[in-house]
């Protein structure tokens, strides 16, 4: 169930990037996208009823479920590029305001 959430929310991130033409906008719906992609890669790796893949002294055995780490570490690393190129293109956002005195792409050209 959870997999048709992010499975929407990457559908409307994708219809608002190719959509919009202010580009605060196109950054918020690349966000979206985003997280609709985390989602159903986190969803992947879930199995129910499983635990934390930690070998400890109560959990020495090799017939534990344990839910898949990698879909984990994947998800942890987008979202710090994820800020990252939020970061990257609000930045670029602010040098084009300051440049054309709008955010509107069909505007741009007409200066």
């Amino acid at each position: 169930m959870l997999q048709y959430a992010a499975i929407i929310l990457f559908m409307i991130g994708l219809y608002g990037l190719l959509t919009q033409r202010h580009i605060i906008k196109i950054i918020i719906a690349l966000n979206i996208l985003e997280i609709g992609l985390n989602i159903f890669i986190i969803t992947v790796g879930y199995y129910e009823g499983g635990i934390a893949p930690i070998f400890t002294s109560v959990n020495a055995t090799n017939n534990l479920a344990f839910v898949d780490p990698l879909p984990q570490a994947l998800v942890l690393t987008a979202i710090v590029i994820g800020v990252g190129t939020t970061a990257l293109g609000l930045a670029l956002a602010r040098k084009i305001y300051a440049e054309y005195g709008t955010l509107n792409l069909d505007e741009m050209g007409e200066n």
